[in-house]
């Protein structure tokens, strides 16, 4: 019986706490002989799984693994319009769960679409963009993530509390960092996390958040006195700004800020919680399954200190998007900027593709972004640029205020002496949220739209 199977079998303890672990052992033994009696026929299905309850959700993943098919991690609230692209992508042979479209369980599809390796998972992404796709992993890819994370902080168990969604690679990593050390895994939904309901011993575990998360449970001197019970608390999936940071250094957070994508099976730099505490608010070091490097225009390496490009190599780096194979995995460039410093830590800038040019200089959002969160004033912002016929592009801010009083000209004192003027918004728009995904990050398509309606129905066509 293949590894993984048997390896679920042989638990001698509950590692899934606070959830039905026969149950899980149940419906992965029935799942994984459904699935055997068609792989014998030569029939491998492709597995999409969008289920919203972790034991079905988890039984689904490891079924479909330990049976060779290749499986599709989806996003059980997606909306029609995304399932239809996904199902343009996918055309799944199986289907688990029940989506927002009504998705049928057990709902069997002739094998059709590009041929795929049957050990492949493969992991939805969907950035700034919006756009879903799918990055193809493997065990191999993943285990090598975990490795990595296991050799960094020297641990032979590694204990997850997790509150991302599942089919997230934030989420599915916790599992996997647990299943294959033998650690144990927590479940959680986060709303339950803001009541401070969940009592159970945590120095031993990892918890991993995303920025706006951290926000709100620093807002309860309860929930972020029992924040700093963990062993860390790994914060990724957006940049965190200053204040927030400051706010976890006073409860003596064991923050480790982490630099990961789904494409690397999440992070392939993390700081360390000692490193976080005594004032660093870097991306901390390499891991060991992983080698980054900095390079120009021309992929030429730069030294320390010097700001360009990402590029990785790494061991849990996907192979490419589905169904595409990437054509170079021995150096892969991102949009991110960068530099390593003289400990060698990686220190993010911002992105390429998010720089605004005005007037011939260099505007990188991110430190706009920070310079108008340390003003107290703005419970979110984004900034963004707009084409502009004299300037090339201008600064542009999108924010929410924290207080109704706050208005445009009060930030735009504020900040005056905190930013060059080129780098100073030329235009404010006030709106009640920015659009993010569950992870944190900003939908910059739906704020390119917000932009376009203000300046149109302000006049201000640039």
């Amino acid at each position: 019986m293949p590894q993984r199977l048997d390896e679920l079998q042989q638990s001698a303890n509950n590692w899934l706490l606070g959830e039905d672990f026969q149950q899980l052992i149940q419906l992965t033994e029935q799942l994984y002989s459904d699935l055997s009696q068609w792989t014998q026929q030569g029939i491998v299905p492709k597995v999409l799984i969008a289920e919203q309850e972790p034991v079905k959700f988890l039984a689904g993943f490891i079924a479909a693994s330990a049976a060779s098919c290749p499986v599709f991690l989806s996003n059980p609230y997606w909306v029609q319009q995304e399932w239809q692209q996904v199902f343009k992508i996918v055309q799944p042979g199986l289907i688990l769960g029940c989506g927002d479209w009504g998705l049928e369980i057990n709902n069997y599809y002739p094998n059709s679409g590009p041929f795929l390796n049957p050990n492949w998972v493969m992991i939805p992404t969907g950035g700034s963009s919006g756009k879903i796709r799918f990055a193809i992993h493997t065990w191999e890819t993943l285990t090598a993530s975990v490795a990595g994370f296991q050799q960094y902080f020297q641990l032979q168990e590694i204990n997850s509390f997790c509150t991302l969604p599942l089919y997230h690679v934030s989420g599915i990593m916790q599992f996997m960092r647990s299943f294959t050390t033998n650690g144990k895994l927590i479940i959680q939904p986060f709303k339950q996390l803001e009541t401070n309901s969940f009592k159970a011993p945590v120095s031993d575990f990892f918890i991993s958040l995303v920025p706006t998360q951290l926000q709100r449970l620093l807002e309860k001197p309860d929930t972020a006195k029992w924040l700093s019970k963990f062993k860390a608390v790994l914060l990724g999936g957006a940049p965190a700004w200053q204040e927030l940071l400051e706010r976890a250094r006073e409860y003596q957070i064991n923050l480790a800020l982490t630099y990961g994508m789904t494409e690397t099976a999440s992070g392939i730099a993390i700081l360390k919680p000692e490193d976080f505490l005594k004032g660093e608010s870097n991306c901390g070091q390499i891991l060991p399954h992983s080698k980054v490097s900095i390079c120009n225009d021309v992929g030429e390496k730069l030294k320390k200190n010097e700001v360009g490009n990402i590029a990785i190599n790494s061991q849990s780096l996907a192979l490419g998007y589905y169904p595409n194979l990437f054509e170079n995995r021995e150096d892969f460039r991102l949009d991110d900027l960068g530099f390593i410093d003289s400990k060698g830590y990686l220190n993010l800038v911002g992105r390429r593709s998010n720089k605004i040019i005005t007037g011939g200089e260099n505007v990188y959002p991110i430190e706009v972004e920070a310079a108008i969160r340390a003003t107290n004033l703005v419970k979110d912002v984004c900034v963004v640029g707009a084409s502009d016929r004299l300037w090339g592009q201008v600064v542009i801010a999108i924010y929410v205020k924290k207080e109704q009083k706050v208005s445009a000209t009060k930030l735009q004192i504020v900040i005056a002496n905190k930013l060059s003027k080129y780098k100073q918004p030329k235009q404010w728009i006030a709106v009640e949220q920015i659009p993010r995904n569950s992870q944190g990050k900003v939908n910059y398509k739906q704020t390119n739209a917000i932009v376009e309606e203000y300046l149109k129905v302000s006049n201000q066509i640039l």
